[in-house]
């Protein structure tokens, strides 16, 4: 097929930079594929890393398949246990809010156990937060409210008879 031409590592942070405008822009496959050849010339850059798991997840609202296995392995590349903690909380929270935006039958009992998922590992980052960063809190809070005003609530036996009725 095709050899991938590297990226010259002068130009990583220029690339980084590009990567978050494709975010921005709604394009998480242009921001991941630019992380891709980022990480080919600097597989350790932290920043690379965060930015290639926020595009995977921003997929998922595009009802993109994105595989857990790949998440995880980014997931586990992140040298910072508070950010290992605090993303794989907002991957648990993206993975919710695709799954409420579905609308179909039952999924609101997902998504309400993928966004208490997220809440705990938001609690986790919270308690091992660097000083004056409350992103875990404003995150738990976020979850919170998506429940609270979409009336989620637990899967139980009963309300699931209710509601396949």
């Amino acid at each position: 097929m095709f050899e991938l031409k590297p990226l010259n590592r002068d130009a990583i942070p220029a690339a980084l930079e590009k990567a978050t405008h494709y975010r921005l822009l709604n394009e998480p496959g242009a921001a991941e594929s630019i992380c891709l050849d980022i990480l080919k010339i600097e597989p350790d850059n932290q920043r690379g890393l965060v930015t290639l798991l926020l595009a995977m997840t921003d997929r998922l609202a595009k009802g993109y398949s994105v595989g857990d296995t790949q998440i995880q392995e980014v997931l586990g590349r992140l040298r910072d246990e508070y950010q290992r903690t605090y993303y794989t909380g907002l991957v648990w929270e993206r993975r919710a809010k695709a799954r409420l935006a579905k609308g179909s039958p039952g999924s609101h009992f997902a998504a309400y156990d993928w966004f208490r998922e997220a809440m705990e590992w938001f609690e986790k980052a919270e308690s091992i937060r660097p000083a004056g960063n409350d992103d875990a809190i404003l995150r738990w809070n976020s979850c919170a409210r998506i429940i609270m005003s979409n009336n989620l609530v637990p899967r139980t036996e009963e309300y699931a008879e209710q509601f396949l009725e």
